[in-house]
């Protein structure tokens, strides 16, 4: 058995589904526009220099949730879903899951960012499995907290290795395992895998790549023939 895992925001996508869905909320006035839009933006800045406190991120980006019903939190997702995500995906990020999925590997979104932006994302990219941070639920509404260890950085593995366990399997099942990523914070887990690709990579992984050896690939353009 082989293992695909594929980081999403500026891999799978073309852009951060997390910043994007603050601006979505911002565009909408559901949220105070000037300085939503700010805490944003520098969130944004510190997660590209790998020094993003993630605890305070998922604090601002998880606020919203637990303000509004669950209906509608879909609502607006399906808009955004329609307006933001569908045009930051390309067809070579649909050929390259298309392609683990055919080959019988076992397919997995793997992101910092929480399910409830990245599940129905993945979805659309037909990806079966997703391991993300996962917002809190109670009594049917979002609580603004998180539960367990947020998928970021060194978190991932741990994520990973839980998800692995409650599927009754470990890393030594798999023959080969694929990551594919652009961030500097994804690492920890390119390190551990078999085999790493960097995807459109920041200069921390660029770097990073071109020194062990790793391929580096492009889904920003068309899908190859």
């Amino acid at each position: 058995m082989k293992l695909a895992l594929f980081d999403l925001d500026n891999t799978l996508l073309a852009g951060d589904s997390d910043y994007e869905w603050a601006r979505f909320l911002v565009s909408r006035g559901i949220v105070d526009g000037p300085s939503y839009e700010a805490r944003n933006d520098y969130f944004y800045t510190e997660y590209k220099a790998g020094t993003l406190d993630i605890a305070a991120f998922l604090e601002f980006q998880l606020t919203p949730l637990a303000q509004h019903s669950m209906r509608q939190l879909r609502d607006w997702h399906a808009e955004f879903m329609r307006e933001s995500v569908l045009p930051m995906i390309t067809p070579a990020a649909r050929q390259l899951v298309a392609r683990h999925a055919g080959a019988g590997d076992l397919c997995a979104v793997i992101t910092a960012t929480n399910a409830f932006v990245t599940a129905p994302i993945a979805a659309e990219l037909g990806v079966p499995h997703l391991i993300a941070t996962q917002p809190e639920v109670r009594d049917g509404r979002y609580t603004g907290r998180w539960v367990g260890t947020p998928c970021f950085q060194r978190g991932k593995i741990v994520c990973l290795e839980q998800w692995l366990e409650s599927r009754g399997q470990r890393w030594a099942d798999f023959e080969q395992s694929w990551f594919y990523s652009d961030s500097r914070n994804d690492l920890p887990l390119l390190e551990r895998v078999s085999a790493p690709v960097a995807v459109d990579p920041d200069d921390t992984l660029r770097a990073a790549a071109a020194e062990r050896g790793w391929p580096v690939i492009s889904l920003r353009g068309p899908a190859p023939p």
